[in-house]
């Protein structure tokens, strides 16, 4: 098996005034689906949201207060799982609840062999 980083990229910032009962419902949709991948025994890592905030450094110089300026998305998070193919990968993640409301990329992880 081979391990695969799911980038989750969201077109816009989701709400954040969610009452508590919202969020709960919306959380349970993701963790059902993240649940399912945890059955089949292929997570890897669950990964982390990230922030909107960030820096790109090149050739030792700030370069832009993030990834791309004119970029209209967002990465929203990230897990790690493994699959035999990257169209494997591919398949396992058109469920996922974020399609629709933006893209998943599918990128192999290098593996160093001995």
């Amino acid at each position: 098996m081979k391990e695969f980083v799911l980038i989750f990229r969201l077109e816009e910032l989701p709400e954040v005034n969610f009452s508590p009962d919202e969020m709960n419902a919306k959380m349970a949709v993701w963790e059902k689906w993240v649940d399912g991948i945890i059955a089949r025994n292929i997570l890897v890592s669950r990964g982390n949201r990230l922030s909107k905030e960030t820096r790109v450094i090149r050739d030792k110089k700030l370069v832009t207060k993030g990834p791309y300026v004119e970029l209209s998305e967002i990465i929203g998070g990230y897990i790690i799982i493994r699959a035999a193919s990257i169209d494997e990968a591919a398949e396992i993640v058109k469920e996922a609840p974020i399609v629709g409301k933006g893209t998943i990329e599918v990128r192999g992880i290098y593996q160093y062999e001995d």
